[in-house]
């Protein structure tokens, strides 16, 4: 579907304006310090200036089978809650503090409106690991540990585990995992059957394949799937962008498969 050119609540989205980062700045200092009026239409301006950020955000959710209306309005429920909570004295980019704060009103809503149920003490739990999250994010530039959330939340840190595992929407087997524009990877495909004889000549196979990688593809392997870093973890650890991490480890991936 393209977002650009279709209405979403009645809003022809190929007609929102688009603020320059100089207007933000601007319009959020009024909402700040400005007089009650100047802040009220700062607000509306501000508000309407950023659907276009809540249409990028709500494209990565569209293939849960929601409707785009709904998503559209979770969305801009996020937007404003950035909007009133952003303190524009900071060097840091709107978008940059918007984006989150908008995917986690998006996940709040989908996992509230999941068909599994979750105890409402383990709920409670779940969002304010994700809030705080969300919170150490922005304020170190990281991933945080599940010892800093449940430190924060004075709470085991298998409590925090238990909690986010619980309130996740189930995956279906069919969900797409990685896709190199030919073939695709399913969940399905990645669930082993420790019944399989012929799991040990994959094994063989697979240490082969590695053989033929350089070290750095190694390395990034390695700190991936085995130690379970994110991307940007991996790049601040080897001193290489996030981008560059992406490249380096979706062509091993490539190169692997081709061996097997």
């Amino acid at each position: 579907m393209q977002y650009g050119k279709v209405e979403i609540c009645g809003v022809n989205t190929s007609k929102l304006k688009l603020l320059k980062e100089s207007e933000k700045r601007e319009l959020l200092k009024i909402i700040k310090n400005g007089a009650p009026k100047e802040r009220e239409e700062a607000r509306d301006k501000m508000i309407k200036g950023n659907l276009r950020l809540v249409l990028s955000v709500i494209q990565r959710f569209t293939n849960r089978g929601e409707n785009p209306d709904d998503l559209f309005q979770v969305g801009v429920i996020g937007l404003i809650k950035a909007i009133d909570n952003f303190d524009p004295d900071l060097d840091v980019r709107f978008s940059t503090y918007g984006v989150p704060m908008i995917i986690g009103e998006l996940r709040r809503y989908l996992r509230d409106n999941n068909s599994v149920r979750v105890s409402r003490s383990m709920r409670d739990t779940a969002y304010r690991a994700m809030q705080v999250k969300e919170e150490l994010i922005n304020k170190n530039g990281r991933e945080p540990t599940v010892e800093e959330i449940a430190e924060i939340l004075e709470v085991p840190k298998e409590n925090v585990v238990l909690s986010l595992e619980a309130i996740v929407e189930p995956v279906s087997l069919y969900e797409p995992v990685f896709s190199d524009g030919a073939d695709t990877i399913y969940v399905m495909d990645q669930i082993g059957d420790k019944s399989d004889e012929s799991s040990w000549l994959e094994e063989l196979s697979f240490k082969d394949a590695m053989k033929n990688l350089s070290q750095r593809e190694k390395q990034i392997l390695s700190l991936r799937f085995f130690r379970g870093k994110t991307q940007m973890e991996v790049a601040n650890e080897i001193g290489i962008s996030q981008a560059q991490v992406s490249r380096i480890e979706k062509g091993a991936l490539n190169s692997i498969k081709n061996s097997m």
